[in-house]
């Protein structure tokens, strides 16, 4: 039994159909079921409720040989760790009680910077709090989702993205279909061990000058790059109803960001993934 957190969200939406192409029972928690399309609701086993809840938990690990574990960020945490560890304390708990063999991780490069990085420090933390377990564990660790660029669709169709690192500070950005396909592969794996962690990179390091550039020609329309003010989206973020710790959080992960948190990791052709830019955008992004 394989069980999957967040079927919904970038990452968890893309693994649940490669599973149920598989003969593993699938077992998923989600909040609202009817966001989950109806082949998967008809293929897999749902158990209703939130990740974050015990009694949740104790119904879907119950028989669990493996789990995938994704904390979504909470916007109105009183900081990071309560937002990641604090919130997967029912998870380590459930997988110590039910004697989960296997644990994949959502979390971030930079482990071992000593660099502070908000949301990325937090989910460091959640990392060993689900070593502390004694399961198996595989943490992804991610740079930069592609995918994020699909909320500036906006301000795209009107000739600019916009970011607050440096327009020429290239890191890595990877594909959320990528992220998928290797947590797909070591829950379908019963071989492994250990506690570990597993870095991606994507395809190539680039720049929001290069992902500019390469808009231009994917679109067929000029697109450029406009630093934006950190203050000021601070401010934006906080208006939205984020707290403040929970704003300056997003804002300490850019910092870190920009210190190269994400740029330590040399690049091999194992922790290199399949999807450019250029065609996740050819495929993702239409005006």
């Amino acid at each position: 039994m394989i069980v999957i957190t967040a079927p919904t969200g970038q990452i968890g939406s893309k693994i649940v159909p490669v599973l149920l192409q598989q003969t593993e029972p699938v077992r998923l928690i989600a909040r609202d079921p009817g966001k989950l399309p109806a082949e998967v609701r008809q293929r897999a086993e749902v158990v209703v409720g939130s990740h974050r809840d015990r009694d949740v938990l104790d119904r879907a690990l119950d028989g669990a040989d493996a789990l995938f574990w994704l904390m979504p960020s909470s916007p109105t945490a009183s900081s990071p760790y309560e937002a990641y560890v604090t919130a997967s304390i029912p998870g380590a708990d459930a997988v110590v009680r039910h004697g989960v063999s296997r644990v994949v991780i959502v979390s971030a490069l930079g482990r071992g910077s000593q660099i502070y990085a908000g949301h990325i420090s937090a989910s460091h933390a959640m990392e060993d709090l689900f070593r502390s377990t004694g399961a198996h564990v595989r943490a992804l660790a991610l740079p930069t989702f592609m995918d994020n660029i699909l909320r500036q669709v906006a301000t795209i169709r009107d000739g600019f993205i916009s970011g607050t690192l440096p327009a020429d500070f290239a890191m890595p950005w990877i594909a959320t279909k990528d992220i998928a396909a290797v947590a797909a592969e070591y829950l379908l794996d019963h071989m492994w061990t250990g506690q570990d962690t597993v870095d991606l990179l994507g395809a190539e390091d680039l720049s929001y000058n290069d992902i500019a550039d390469i808009l231009t020609k994917v679109l067929g329309t000029p697109i450029r790059f406009e630093a934006g003010d950190r203050a000021a989206v601070k401010q934006l973020l906080v208006s939205r109803g984020y707290s403040e710790a929970m704003a300056q959080s997003v804002i300490d992960m850019d910092l870190a960001g920009e210190r190269g948190i994400n740029n330590a990791t040399p690049r091999t052709d194992g922790n290199t993934t399949p999807t450019s830019f250029r065609e996740f955008a050819e495929t993702a992004i239409t005006l």
